[in-house]
């Protein structure tokens, strides 16, 4: 894939985040589900993590390497031709260049990128550690001549970490450092009450991600919320196991 390529599907990808009207990228983890998304009329797709790992009998948390990521990745945008962002969790432990070309290589044009280090033992990263880290994809991107959208990534409610009356403080805190940095979009990841998300869009001085449930979550509660995109996390490929349990459950 040329470079004027991968420019125009990542200015693309980013025109989608609209705060109040969000871009939906529902998160595939193979050509097959991929194909489903694209089939089905959405316009750009999001790689997690989770899925990726369950689908080829790995553990999430990086227990796939980068290099087993790139190989399901080019299976993905090969068979789609549509924007595509790919969950690279804490990074792997490796180094900022070698994710972004690595990215670039098989056609990908975003990422999230997490603070937890799970090469190191699941530790949360600093604010100022994690917007170092930010800052570093943005300049190896910008070196490739290719703004690939990075989503930042915070797990300070997936952790519960430290006390709950001013983790969203600290949230907001860490999210605008990554913003100073470089990011494009910043992702409080877990499932918020209505009143935590519209704090969350009011003070955050970028596109917000969500997480949705896609089998029971309503798809137009999210932009009166300010909400700019939405990625379903490991919850469709957990709903198309349940189905499949029901229809293998009648063959026993």
């Amino acid at each position: 894939m040329t470079n004027d390529v991968l420019k125009a599907r990542a200015e693309a990808l980013l025109a989608l985040h609209q705060p109040g009207n969000p871009v939906i990228l529902p998160t595939v983890w193979d050509a097959w589900s991929a194909k489903l998304a694209t089939d089905a009329g959405f316009a750009a797709l999001t790689v997690g993590s989770h899925p990726l790992a369950d689908s080829v009998g790995k553990s999430d948390r990086e227990g796939m390497t980068f290099d087993d990521v790139l190989t399901r990745v080019a299976q993905i945008t090969a068979a789609v031709d549509v924007p595509l962002s790919v969950d690279i969790e804490s990074g792997y432990a490796e180094a900022p260049t070698r994710l972004i070309e690595g990215l670039l290589s098989v056609g990908a044009v975003g990422l999230n990128i997490e603070d937890t280090v799970h090469s190191e033992g699941g530790r949360l990263r600093s604010s100022s550690e994690h917007a170092q880290l930010v800052g570093a994809l943005r300049a190896a991107a910008d070196a490739a001549g290719v703004h690939v959208v990075v989503n930042a990534r915070t797990d300070l409610f997936l952790r519960q970490d430290g006390d709950e009356s001013d983790r969203v403080d600290r949230a907001i805190a860490r999210l605008k450092e990554a913003a100073a940095a470089g990011a494009d979009v910043l992702y409080p990841v877990g499932v918020h009450p209505p009143e935590v998300m519209r704090r969350l869009t009011a003070e955050l001085p970028l596109p917000v991600n969500a997480i949705a449930r896609p089998e029971s979550a309503d798809p137009a509660s999210y932009g009166p919320l300010g909400v700019a995109r939405i990625s379903f996390g490991p919850f469709w490929q957990a709903a198309l196991a349940e189905r499949a349990r029901e229809i293998l459950a009648r063959w026993i």
